[in-house]
């Protein structure tokens, strides 16, 4: 029976493993789900022969682990935010209908229902030509002059 190196390694060198990992990470349960992380992604990709080789790559990988887990961002968990601060004004759908009345202000009326097909029905620029028996790039043309005067609306409605 062969000895499995990767295995007889790990189980060998897990206290200082531990350790290793824990002058990264500074805490327990990130030091033991790195050196986890480790020996699964050892164990996955194989090609470990020797225990020195296995004892190096363990050291190397946990290392790159350790560091890929202090360079990702924490997540910050809804209730630990501070809510003292923080204002919200919440937006009501008929404040909604009217900043987008005042943002499609001056559309054609052909422009103005292929916005409305294209932002509210979600309907592609085939099936709105179909629909108006336009050809698609009067359709592509329309929405663009379409987006163009929101956007300068859009910049008026700022000053």
């Amino acid at each position: 029976m062969k000895k499995d190196s990767l295995t007889y390694s790990f189980l060998a060198l897990r206290d200082k493993l531990h350790r290793s990992a824990m002058t990264f990470l500074k805490n327990d349960e990130d030091a033991k789900d790195a050196m986890q992380d480790t020996f699964f992604n050892l164990w996955r990709h194989g090609g470990v022969e020797t225990e020195p080789e296995a004892r190096n790559k363990l050291f190397a990988v946990l290392r790159n682990i350790c560091i890929d887990r202090l360079r990702k961002p924490s997540l910050v968990g809804i209730d630990d935010i501070n809510k003292e601060g923080l204002e919200v004004n919440p937006v009501y759908y008929e404040d909604m209908d009217k900043y987008e009345s005042l943002l499609t202000d001056g559309l054609t009326d052909i422009q103005r229902e292929i916005y409305s097909l294209v932002m509210h029905d979600g309907m592609e620029y085939e099936e709105i030509a179909g629909k108006l028996k336009m050809s698609v790039e009067a359709v592509r043309m329309n929405m663009s002059r379409s987006r163009k005067k929101i956007r300068d609306n859009y910049k008026q409605l700022e000053k």
